[in-house]
């Protein structure tokens, strides 16, 4: 069968070397090389033939351990996708809302640790989420505002994808287990058609130490994502979904190609694809785009 694996590099070097060392890991796994084309500044796509993709993905990781350029696997055919729903936190921007307002409220210690080992998946997130937002009560309106303004920044190539996406008749959803103030915000900084989250309650003064119910978990995510496809009428191997959390695994092993974006273990064993070097423009690498179709500011 064709295979497209996509190598995502700090430069053209790193690429052409990272193509030198996979030859002989291929050819090990009864896969070759038939046409490498550049798609970018340090992006080579390869057109390999090769009887299994999870072979060629995993010969692909192990020999590029190490490396600093990224790889993408999967079949050739239907790479371009029509959906993509991404994580907000950590993922589309720098940084965890929920930790940055607790540095406000003086409890970011606390909330970071819970935090992060509920993106481990070491806690039922949707407890975890009442936990921190209880120790956000009293925090008053104007520091949400503070906090987004101060702190929130999109990661790399955000705005990229997702305007390219959607320049190319692909829908862009974010979807958080975050807060809509921040994912309002985001989705309109980076283009986005729409937005799912949780609601942080307040008394029109400040928060009052809850969250609206339902929580939106992992399994909302997941729910979101198949909701999404249908209502355009697509099967899942078009949708793309990127994340970093555990709350986003469900959603990314049901998509049609589900990527771990500087993600934790636990997300990054299961995902189809990794990104921990390249900036977000790698998913347009991945799909099969050229540096020149990229919609960019």
């Amino acid at each position: 069968m064709q295979i497209a694996l996509t190598l995502v590099g700090p430069d053209s070097d790193a690429a052409a070397k990272a193509l030198a060392t996979l030859a002989p890991a291929l050819a090990g796994v009864q896969a070759r090389v038939k046409e490498p084309r550049t798609l970018g500044p340090g992006a080579l796509d390869l057109l390999v033939e090769g009887a299994d993709v999870a072979a060629v993905r995993a010969a692909a990781e192990a020999a590029l351990a190490g490396t600093g350029v990224d790889a993408c696997a999967q079949p050739w055919d239907g790479r371009r996708k029509r959906l993509l729903v991404a994580d907000m936190d950590s993922t589309i921007i720098n940084v965890e809302c929920i930790d940055e307002l607790a540095d406000f409220a003086g409890v970011k210690d606390k909330v970071s640790e819970i935090t992060e080992r509920a993106m481990r998946g070491e806690l039922d997130f949707e407890g975890a989420l009442r936990e921190r937002v209880g120790m956000l009560k009293g925090l008053p309106l104007g520091d949400l505002q503070r906090a987004y303004d101060e702190r929130v920044r999109l990661n790399p190539g955000a705005r990229t994808l997702v305007r390219t996406m959607s320049a190319n008749g692909g829908r862009a959803v974010l979807v958080s287990g975050g807060f809509t103030f921040f994912t309002s915000r985001v989705a309109q900084a980076a283009g986005f058609a729409a937005n799912r989250a949780n609601t942080l309650n307040e008394d029109g003064a400040a928060l009052t130490g809850t969250v609206g119910e339902p929580i939106l978990g992992r399994e909302a995510k997941l729910a979101a994502l198949k909701q999404e496809a249908a209502g355009m009428g697509i099967e899942m191997t078009q949708t793309l979904a990127v994340g970093d959390g555990a709350n986003d695994l469900a959603m990314i092993e049901a998509s049609g190609l589900g990527v771990a974006y500087r993600a934790k273990p636990i997300v990054a064993a299961q995902a189809d694809a990794k990104v921990d070097s390249a900036d977000l423009t790698a998913l347009l690498y991945f799909q099969g785009y050229r540096a020149e179709e990229f919609v960019t500011d």
